[in-house]
């Protein structure tokens, strides 16, 4: 049966004598639990394992191509077994006994086929060895079958091997007879899988199907499935048949974005229907992706539905076209969230367990070239108004404020095209800018300020931007470095302050009393009271965020030590709180609230105003502010009611509904 035949329990044996004559020792490998840190730690699912086999057929075919020139075969066949098992036939280079013994005796070692089959040559997807290894992972008993295509130094045909190897770490290696029943006849392997107990899915054709499908769809080679006749899809591509099987084939003749089609047309409704297939939605729009220096090809497709900007983008990627991951993450900038790629490269550098990319140079450098195409595409998408400009702005407008914080061409875009929260409406800063040429351009940090101060500062044409969303602030303080001809800048108190109409002189010495000791109610909630007139005279109160209350206080707290800064900063700064409340003398209500001779009424008032101006600006409340709130109603009612406080001394004696006094 064989010429030469070896059987090894896998560890070798475990001593030999270095060069100084020192006695040495070998490392024992538990094969299993080689087999377990892959599955475990390597790999993120068994599915690899059909990757992996596939990566060493299109190797193989490669290294027969670069033997025998283009003319040679490049096919692998998968077949299903009837005892569940798989094989998978290829028609590459095979092995020499030699060869076999190198490659797959020993566990992580370097060899000079290395080079050949894979480590250090563009052309090759991965090492032979690691491979066939991670089989394992779904059976126990691995099979290789090989004929070598390389002829003996003699001339005479090489001789076919067997290899067998077993999952506890143990097996054989034997050359077989050139008429052997195991023999392959051309050149090429065969690798036989045989399934463990709890693993026979893995194995089923259905599955070895779809794993082909979407590991292989787009290799170079010939890949083939046979497939019994009754099982076969309507529709299936036969390559040939016979009264049992079909051979299916999986594998295209060329990337679909590199397809010839007879118009632009047709080729947009092709990659169309690619996406819907290998990504599961109907793209905005598409953006072709070319860097030849990197061996990429590719598309980038935009997502239909807004996403979070914190979303992470995760890829389909292809190494030398066999797929290296669905869910490859960092392969564009950041700000690019809004697309999601599938393309084909060559050089870029695959991690371990070939299933994401490995950080280097190469790497960063590709990853601001694809930045840079979608970049031109995006600035060439907004210079003119279009349907799909109008339609992407509605989406994915997060992404050009995000590309706009650090990009000063796509800033200039942002300010013409992008849309933003006004007291004039939803518009542009250029057409606020333009509506507003001798006026000043205000800005909020929050959403709660300006839902605070839109009523009041559109009733007096002021003009102020909602700041307060997403990049909104970062992007809206870059704008006001680059135009500064609009002066634009941050709302402060005074800038509301004084656009509103001041109390006639009288007026304001009649409520003096009356407002401090309103002023005095709000001291313990960091506000201060002022009275002005303005529109609309229903709004009682407007609540403003004091920037410069801010710093004052935040100087009075280092004033509060002992050092030298402090000293100095205490006899500058005056007390300051960060809150305004601006009373509208116009409102019935507080001419009222001001009028009333009670002063715990004008307290409870200024309370109950101060937290409606916190609830109209959208804010929650704290529990120290609703706790506020309920005791000023609660004091407001009982005034009201005429009914008396729980603190307040009654007679039990006398009837406070027949008593005179009482009522």
């Amino acid at each position: 049966m064989s010429a030469a035949h070896e059987r090894t329990d896998g560890g070798g044996s475990p001593h030999g004598t270095a060069p100084g004559g020192e006695a040495t020792a070998a490392f024992q490998v538990d094969l299993r639990g080689v087999v377990d840190l892959l599955a475990r730690h390597l790999y993120s699912s068994p599915r690899v394992y059909l990757r992996e086999l596939l990566q060493n057929g299109v190797d193989a075919i490669t290294a027969r191509v670069a033997l025998e020139g283009p003319e040679a075969p490049s096919r692998i066949l998968l077949r299903p077994l009837a005892d569940g098992g798989l094989e998978v036939h290829d028609s590459g280079v095979g092995l020499t006994r030699d060869e076999a013994q190198e490659l797959l005796a020993t566990i992580g070692r370097s060899s000079k086929r290395d080079v050949e089959l894979g480590s250090g040559r563009e052309e090759f997807l991965g090492q032979f060895g690691i491979g066939l290894l991670s089989a394992f992972m779904v059976a126990d008993e691995i099979e290789l079958v090989s004929r070598s295509a390389r002829p003996d130094p003699s001339g005479a045909p090489v001789a076919p091997v067997r290899w067998r190897g077993r999952a506890d770490g143990r097996y054989e290696l034997v050359e077989l007879g050139p008429d052997g029943a195991d023999a392959p006849v051309e050149p090429g392997s065969v690798v036989r899988l045989r399934p463990r107990r709890d693993t026979e899915h893995w194995l089923a054709p259905e599955t070895v199907v779809a794993l082909a499908q979407d590991f292989g769809s787009l290799l170079p080679v010939e890949l083939l499935v046979e497939t019994r006749l009754d099982e076969a899809p309507g529709g299936a591509d036969a390559v040939g048949a016979d009264a049992r099987v079909v051979l299916r084939r999986l594998s295209g003749d060329e990337l679909p974005w590199r397809a010839a089609h007879p118009t632009p047309a047709a080729r947009d409704t092709a990659l169309t229907g690619y996406a819907e297939r290998t990504l599961g939605f109907a793209p905005l729009a598409r953006i072709d992706l070319d860097l030849p220096l990197a061996g990429l090809s590719g598309v980038a497709y935009v997502l239909p539905a807004a996403v979070a900007p914190t979303t992470t983008a995760r890829h389909r990627v292809y190494l030398k076209r066999m797929l290296l991951g669905s869910a490859v993450d960092d392969l564009l900038p950041p700000w690019a969230f809004f697309v999601r790629c599938v393309l084909d490269a060559s050089v870029l550098r695959p991690t371990a367990s070939r299933e994401g990319l490995y950080e280097d140079e190469v790497l960063l450098a590709t990853r601001d070239a694809l930045g840079a195409q979608v970049r031109r595409w995006l600035l060439e998408t907004l210079a003119a108004d279009t349907v799909l400009a109008r339609r992407f702005l509605e989406t994915h407008h997060l992404a050009v404020r995000a590309l706009a914080l650090t990009d000063d061409e796509m800033l200039d875009v942002a300010a013409r095209v992008l849309p933003f929260e006004t007291t004039a409406g939803t518009g542009t800063l250029a057409d606020l800018a333009e509506a507003h040429p001798e006026g000043r351009l205000l800005y909020t940090s929050s959403v709660e300020e300006f839902r605070r101060i839109a009523p009041v500062a559109a009733a007096q044409g002021l003009a102020v931007v909602n700041g307060g969303y997403v990049y909104d602030a970062d992007l809206l303080e870059r704008v006001a470095a680059r135009f500064p001809r609009w002066r634009l800048s941050p709302v402060a108190a005074t800038d509301v302050a004084h656009v509103l109409a001041e109390v006639e002189p009288l007026r304001e010495l009649e409520v003096a009393d009356a407002l401090a000791s309103v002023d005095a109610a709000l001291a313990e909630q960091d506000c201060d009271v002022v009275l002005r007139r303005y529109e609309p005279d229903a709004l009682p109160a407007m609540l403003l965020h004091d920037r410069d209350g801010d710093h004052a206080r935040e100087a009075a707290r280092v004033a509060e030590t002992d050092d030298l800064w402090g000293e100095i900063l205490a006899g500058i700064s005056g007390p300051a709180r960060p809150r305004r409340l601006v009373l509208n003398d116009a409102n019935d209500t507080v001419r009222d609230l001001l009028a009333s001779p009670d002063a715990e009424v004008r307290a409870a008032g200024a309370r109950s105003l101060y937290v409606t101006a916190v609830l109209a600006s959208g804010k929650p409340l704290q529990p120290v502010e609703a706790a506020l709130m309920n005791d000023s109603l609660s004091l407001l009612l009982a005034r009201a009611l005429a009914t008396p406080r729980p603190d307040q001394h009654t007679d039990p004696h006398i009837d406070p509904h027949t008593d005179e006094e009482n009522r």
